[in-house]
């Protein structure tokens, strides 16, 4: 260390010279630190303002409208699967004529459809997969042990006597 300080000069020198290293070095590798700030203080601007856009609720006509129409998909896939069995039992010749006729329907059509429900579905169900609730280890127990005793159903006394007694240690 004394070399160093004998070549250089005086500490401070030292110090200035390996700020300007230090800096020559992030024009050619970028500082991680500063880059990982740059990334959050961008993500946060950006969450920022999306969040600016659902601050106030606007009840109009059209945001209404779009609204039950994003809710119509899964009854009318439902209620629909139901009325072609109605249809089905009510004038099965016209029936077996449209089916036979979606049989004219060339296949890549059907994987379209299949892939446009399964992207609605898939996207719902990942949707609710990230929002799930975790549910605690000890939830059995604390259910138990809120229900109360019901003397009015003798089944469920029993079962919950049979719970208990196969819970207790052998002794």
């Amino acid at each position: 260390m004394g070399l160093i300080g004998r070549i250089l000069g005086s500490p401070a020198a030292v110090s200035t010279l390996g700020t300007a290293v230090s800096s020559v070095a992030e024009v050619f590798t970028p500082n991680a630190t500063k880059k990982m700030e740059v990334d959050a203080q961008t993500y946060q601007a950006a969450l920022d303002e999306h969040g600016a856009e659902f601050q106030y609720a606007r009840p109009g006509f059209f945001d209404r409208f779009v609204n039950g129409l994003n809710r119509l998909p899964r009854p009318m896939l439902a209620l629909g699967t139901l009325g072609l069995f109605v249809y089905a039992m009510v004038d099965p010749v016209h029936f077996a004529q449209r089916m036979v006729g979606l049989n004219y329907v060339p296949e890549p059509l059907w994987w379209l459809l299949g892939a446009i429900v399964g992207f609605y579905f898939g996207a719902r169900e990942a949707y609710y997969a990230r929002h799930r609730t975790a549910v605690p280890a000890n939830a059995a127990a604390v259910v138990a042990g809120a229900a109360p005793e019901s003397e009015d159903n003798a089944a469920l006394s029993e079962l919950m006597a049979k719970g208990a007694a196969s819970a207790a240690p052998a002794g």
